[in-house]
């Protein structure tokens, strides 16, 4: 066999070689026990980064109009204090920001059903400092939802 077959390109990646050698990875969220498509699945990329957009646009606006008296530089650092209590507020309360709400996302617990307060707070501190919610497995979760023992599912 040639060993650049099972590296994989550098566009293709490891997975793709690995599937095309005949590894069976399943679907995104299978070893959780979702459906692969429709309500309940693993939110796709593309809508979670889209509600992020949403969410941190509100807060930007929130932040530029109430908290930083017109100044712009000061504005990032309020919109990240009010996109931390946002998230909290409403993925403790309701499931989801009004992004995720917008795109037809939410914020469950891996068993299904509400995730707890503490785990909202852990998931929120992880999700404001970036790097971990940048680190994915192989379900499309981020670091800040593994730890947090939590999944974003569409609606």
């Amino acid at each position: 066999m040639d060993n650049r077959q099972a590296i994989g390109s550098w566009i293709s990646g490891p997975r793709a070689a690995a599937e095309d050698m005949g590894v069976d990875f399943g679907y995104r969220g299978q070893r959780l026990g979702l459906p692969e498509e429709g309500p309940g699945s693993i939110a796709r990329v593309g809508r979670r980064f889209g509600a992020l957009f949403i969410d941190w646009a509100l807060c930007l606006i929130v932040a530029y109009g109430l908290l930083s008296g017109g100044k712009a530089q000061a504005t990032s650092n309020w919109a990240l204090l009010v996109f931390a209590v946002l998230s909290v507020l409403t993925v403790g309360t309701i499931g989801c920001t009004p992004g995720k709400r917008l795109l037809g996302l939410r914020v469950v617990a891996e068993g299904g059903g509400r995730i707890s307060l503490p785990r909202v707070v852990l998931r929120t501190v992880l999700l404001v400092l970036v790097i971990p919610a940048v680190i994915w497995d192989r379900d499309g979760r981020g670091l800040h939802d593994r730890l947090s023992r939590s999944v974003q599912v569409r609606i």
